[in-house]
């Protein structure tokens, strides 16, 4: 699905004041380690990085090493990884008050207009030292990706993830890397997308959950985000 804008910005949103508040907060909650629908991310068992490439780059990566298909088959489905990092879950609602607004002028400004009624309690991401999160997408955009009634939360039941928010809570100059990257697909004039106007400490990206991004490997220090998803019924 294609869209005038992959994504609308808010630089220097949020104040130091909020970002340390929120850094605190996060570390204050249970450290989790980041998953992925897939089981696609790094466990014990696996020990191999994806990181920083596409699933072909990875493939062919793998092929100049004169590895059979089977063994190559049996990296992707055992020992590859394609997210490493830690979170924890907040869902305080002075953080709605403060974040709501900062979505509901990218959806209408960008030109989404999407329709959605429920957000997801918000993740905070730790990034250290080579900790990276490799090419994904938030949710499709019919009816193959809704939440079921498996789900615990039943408020997420026959809707789908319809937006993506990251707030960069670090200082830029605290670490090297880390950047948040779309893939706007092959056809596209300009396909990869840098996202470098949210390095600035408190800055907001909103984006279509269903364009493919990554966070590129943090090379030094340490960055630290938060990401929130808004959910809505499937598109018609």
């Amino acid at each position: 699905m294609s869209t005038k804008y992959a994504y609308w910005h808010f630089k220097n949103a949020l104040t130091n004041e909020q970002c340390e508040k929120i850094i605190k907060l996060g570390q204050s909650k249970k450290i989790l380690q980041g998953t992925t629908r897939e089981k696609n991310h790094k466990t014990a068992k696996k020990s191999i990085s994806q990181k920083d490439k596409s699933l072909e780059e990875f493939k062919k990566e793998l092929k100049l090493k004169k590895l059979s298909d089977k063994k190559i088959d049996n990296i992707l489905k055992k020992d590859s990884y394609n997210r490493d990092c830690t979170i924890s879950w907040l869902n305080d609602q002075w953080l709605y008050d403060l974040i709501w607004p900062f979505l509901i002028e990218a959806n209408d400004k960008s030109g989404w207009k999407y329709e959605f009624d429920f957000a997801e309690s918000f993740q905070f991401t730790t990034y250290k030292k080579n900790e990276f999160y490799g090419w994904h997408i938030d949710s499709g955009t019919d009816h193959n990706f809704v939440f079921t009634e498996k789900c615990e939360n039943k408020d997420f039941i026959g809707k789908i993830r319809k937006l993506s928010m990251t707030i960069n809570l670090s200082d830029e100059d605290d670490y090297e890397g880390g950047n948040l990257r779309f893939d706007l697909g092959p056809h596209q004039k300009n396909r990869f997308l840098e996202c470098t106007e949210i390095r600035p400490k408190g800055s907001i990206i909103v984006f279509p959950s269903s364009i493919y991004h990554q966070v590129t490997p943090v090379k030094k220090g340490t960055r630290y985000s938060l990401v929130m998803w808004a959910l809505g019924k499937p598109f018609k």
